[in-house]
């Protein structure tokens, strides 16, 4: 109902960052339990990059090709943001400790408190949002 214009979609968005911020969360805490674990690899989550890429697919491109078959392969296609969703990867290239643990106990402390001011501030703005429509329904 209210994904179809601006404001339902702003909220849709806003929601599900928070999500995404809440299982950030619980990866970089899991990263931190597992800081003396040997060969114990940190997780990372893949979400904002994959959304940018579904915002910037809904762009038509400059050149459209012509599809005469519709076994064609289209040349533009645009990806619903609704769809993406947090991807967990777990970080193989780097290791900072003999025993093959990758986990930097000051990077992931850097890492939880960027998300915890990112959460603050998502939450700020679905609050500014709710507070439009409560002076708009006054």
């Amino acid at each position: 109902m209210f994904l179809n214009n601006s404001y339902g979609r702003v909220v849709d968005i806003l929601h599900r960052s928070m999500d995404v911020s809440m299982l950030r969360r619980n990866i970089i805490a899991d990263n931190l339990a597992n800081a003396d674990t040997p060969n114990f690899k940190k997780s990372i989550i893949n979400f904002e990059s994959e959304l940018k890429r579904a915002f910037q697919s809904q762009k038509k491109p400059a050149l459209e090709v012509k599809m005469t078959n519709e076994k064609h392969i289209p040349s533009y296609k645009p990806i619903d943001y609704r769809t993406v969703g947090p991807r967990r990867v777990l970080d193989y290239l780097t290791q900072t400790d003999a025993n093959g643990n990758n986990v930097d106990i000051e990077e992931e402390s850097v890492h939880m408190l960027k998300n915890q001011l990112n959460y603050q501030l998502l939450t700020q703005v679905l609050s500014h949002q709710f507070s439009q429509i409560s002076m708009v329904a006054r």
